[in-house]
């Protein structure tokens, strides 16, 4: 099995992930919700899942995307995008570099 996908250090993962966090904590505060209420809205268990994702302890499942992104107020496709550049940073950088 390929563990590391990005073949990125552990600690620039981790940066990324801290990065995508603050960012997801942004947009949490943007439409005026708690991570109670986010957790809700998004059908986590916890709201303690919500404070792992904004510090960058772990990642949204992609089966959830839909439901964070209407729960965020953004769009899908801008939502997924966004989410790319923090937790795939080589394919965010494919699809969207400048050639």
């Amino acid at each position: 099995m390929y563990g590391n996908p990005q073949r990125r250090s552990a600690s620039e993962v981790q940066d990324l992930r801290r990065e995508g966090g603050r960012w997801l904590k942004e947009m949490r505060e943007a439409v005026g919700l708690s991570q109670r209420q986010l957790a809700a809205k998004v059908g986590a268990d916890y709201y303690t899942f919500i404070s792992q994702l904004e510090t960058g302890r772990g990642r949204i499942p992609p089966d959830r995307y839909r439901d964070w992104a209407r729960a965020l107020e953004v769009s899908e496709k801008t939502f997924v995008r966004e989410l790319l550049r923090f937790y795939d940073p080589i394919t965010y950088d494919i699809l969207f570099s400048e050639e």
